[in-house]
């Protein structure tokens, strides 16, 4: 599984931290920016490199994204196909976004977070299974009409 990561000059050295965190653990990591701290950056900018990248293959990839927030990193990432972005504030909420949800992109509020919570909930989202039951493949069949209209 590839794991992309994105991020603004206020989440830059979080993303830093997380991806030496899991820079032993075997995942595939690829760093869409921002590659240095440039304080006049824009968080779509980077947003948008991840979640196409997620999108054209949401099944064997998902998407770190973080900002001040996470809350702009969020908004801009749903707006791809086959996305399904969730603004992670507590490892039980992160774990019911991808048992319930399937979320494939995690947005992570650099201002809000330790870098061990954030540690936290990234190895919940990247560990958690969708549960498949039912009624979430019914909501989330519901989710891809909407992108379709």
């Amino acid at each position: 599984m590839v794991i992309y990561f994105g991020a603004d000059h206020r989440g830059f050295n979080l993303k830093q931290g997380l991806i030496a965190f899991l820079g032993n653990q075997g995942y595939e990591l690829a760093d869409l920016g921002n590659t240095v701290l440039d304080e006049g950056d824009d968080y779509p900018d980077f947003a948008a490199a991840v979640a196409k990248k997620v999108s054209l293959n949401s099944e064997q990839s998902r998407g770190v994204l973080i900002c001040g927030s996470g809350v702009g990193m969020d908004i801009a990432a749903n707006k791809f196909r086959h996305i399904r972005a969730a603004l992670g504030f507590s490892a039980d909420q992160v774990f019911d976004a991808r048992h319930d949800d399937d979320v494939n992109i995690l947005c992570l509020p650099a201002d809000f977070i330790s870098d061990q919570d954030a540690q936290k909930m990234l190895k919940v989202f990247l560990e958690t299974p969708f549960a498949d039951d039912a009624r979430f493949r019914r909501r989330l069949e519901k989710i891809s009409q909407i992108e379709n209209e």
